[in-house]
């Protein structure tokens, strides 16, 4: 019997890694949220590849309701989620529509849930990143905050040659999750930034979920405070 792709990670929420996807040459593992609402139906944050197994554990779960595209850069898989559950409503970061013409978009995240899953979940558009606005999200049931790619880790052997030695410049490679150098320099807006930072910390977060790095699994809202301590000192 072959391992299930969907990892509880808490009280209604699994994590399911997906492949390597390339970018300018840097590989980057992809990983996405599966979250089930108090209605019954199921919200997919940042869509990894979608393959028959994964529909299938899904099919388990709920009916896919909502998929959740956080910022302008995780749209590869948008196309296939959009065929394969054309009754599922896409919402798309600030950025999306322009950079994915192609795909028909019902909403644009906001700086507040919508009511759909206001019960569920809460987010904040990280503002003044010339980069992309991401959308941080809380998951009150499990106590987790979600970020897509203001926070990154890979293991110091991930890369090699030169791209190994951008990534450590880059922070990429740090020894605890960060945010890279270029999206710390995107940051044009700090006080917007610190203004979206101030309702992340608000959060009772004790857990801590990213695209690209190992989940915190404890004293998330410490390591939160951590993170970010460049934009706030």
């Amino acid at each position: 019997m072959s391992a299930s792709l969907l990892r509880p990670f808490g009280p209604e929420i699994w994590l399911a890694e997906g492949p390597e996807t390339e970018v300018i040459g840097f590989r980057y593992p992809t990983r996405m949220a599966v979250i089930r609402l108090a209605g019954g139906g199921l919200l997919i944050w940042s869509p990894v590849a979608l393959s028959e197994p994964l529909r299938g554990e899904l099919q388990d779960l709920g009916e896919v309701r909502y998929l959740v595209a956080p910022n302008s850069l995780h749209h590869l898989f948008l196309g296939e989620w959009r065929q394969a559950y054309p009754q599922a409503r896409l919402y798309g970061a600030p950025g999306l529509r322009q950079r994915r013409p192609d795909l028909v978009i019902d909403a644009e995240l906001g700086d507040a849930p919508p009511p759909e899953w206001a019960g569920d979940l809460d987010q904040v558009l990280m503002l003044g990143n010339k980069i992309t606005t991401e959308a941080v999200f809380f998951h009150r049931a499990s106590g987790t905050a979600l970020f897509t790619d203001l926070l990154q880790q890979f293991p110091p052997d991930w890369f090699h040659g030169w791209r190994a030695l951008i990534a450590r410049l880059d922070l990429m490679t740090a020894p605890e999750p960060s945010t890279p150098r270029k999206f710390r320099a995107a940051f044009t807006d700090r006080r917007a930034g610190r203004a979206a930072l101030r309702r992340i910390l608000d959060w009772p977060s004790s857990k801590v979920v990213m695209a690209h790095g190992q989940p915190v699994e404890q004293d998330g809202q410490a390591f939160i405070a951590r993170a970010f301590r460049w934009l706030t000192g």
